[in-house]
This record gives C-alpha cells, structure tokens and sequence, in this order.
C-alpha cells in the first residue's frame, strides 16, 4: 500500500512541476508594454517610424522576447537598413496580432520587408522591424552573429563589441 501512495505522490508532484513550468513560460513573464513608437537605422542614423495601435508585450527574463504589431501608412525613410536572415520569433498563443508564421511567410514572397530597427539592443541582439505591403508592422528581437556566436560558447572575435555584464 505504501508503494502505491509514494507513486501516487510522486505523479502529482510531477504533474504540479509540469503545470507550473508551462505557466511560468507561457505567462508569468511577460508583461503589456507601451513602447511610443519604433526607429529605423538609416545611413544617417535612427529614424522615426511612424506607428499607431501598437500591442507589445517583453519580458526581463530573456533579451528575445520582446514583440510588437502596429499599424502604420508611413513609407520607410531613404537609406533604410534592410535586414538579411530575418526570421520572426513565435510569440505566445495569448498574443493573437503576431504570427510569426505568416510573417515568415510574407517575407519570404516578398509581401514585407524586414528592416533594422536597432543594433544591439542587447548584447548580440537587434531589433527587426517588418512592414507588409498593407501597413501592417511587425517587431522582434533576433540574435545576431556575435549573439549566436556567444550563445554557442565560441570566441566571438573582434567584429563583436564588448560585452558588458
């Protein structure tokens, strides 16, 4: 009879560790935010992007999961920095205005375009910023090189700025 309660007990206390992980994943961290607005890296610098009805959510628990939708009618500015490799992060569930699917997808038909929001915005981190065809905006955090190349413990080498921690 003991054997079968420490099982019992056992099954329990897995199923609570597995409930409070996905919760503590999927919600606990993340947090509503209110950015004011987005910037492009242009040759001449940062530049205002015009954006309205945005929906964000972050989280200080990891530098890549910030994500952003808004809508907007401006044309990007001259000189903006295109950004290669883009690859939209999945959001949430809960997060319904960012599908990281179709905005791959847009972008890889050439229905949006993904630009360079910022550089850096933590180390080995930038922000990318995609516009569809429509107006519709999209903007996540991606590793760079010298991100994905001190993620996976190797020297990251001079190209990469020093890292402050």
């Amino acid at each position: 009879m003991s054997g079968k309660f420490i099982v019992g007990a056992l099954a329990v206390l897995a199923l609570i560790t597995a409930v409070s992980v996905y919760y503590l994943q999927v919600y606990h961290f993340y947090d509503t935010v209110s950015p004011e607005g987005f910037t492009i890296e242009t040759a001449a610098g940062p530049m205002a992007l015009v954006a309205e009805n945005i929906e964000a959510i972050d989280a200080d628990s990891s530098p890549i999961r910030f994500r952003a939708c808004f809508d907007t009618d401006a044309t990007l500015p001259d000189g903006a920095v295109p950004y290669e490799d883009a690859i939209p992060l999945t959001a949430p569930f809960w997060f319904g205005c960012f599908d990281a699917e179709a905005v791959g997808a847009a972008l890889e038909a050439g229905e949006a375009t993904a630009w360079l929001a910022q550089k850096n915005i933590a180390y080995g981190v930038d922000r990318v910023v995609a516009v569809t065809n429509d107006g519709r905006g999209y903007v996540w955090h991606q590793l760079n090189n010298c991100g994905e190349t001190d993620n996976f413990g190797n020297p990251v080498g001079d190209a990469c700025p020093e890292r402050q921690d």
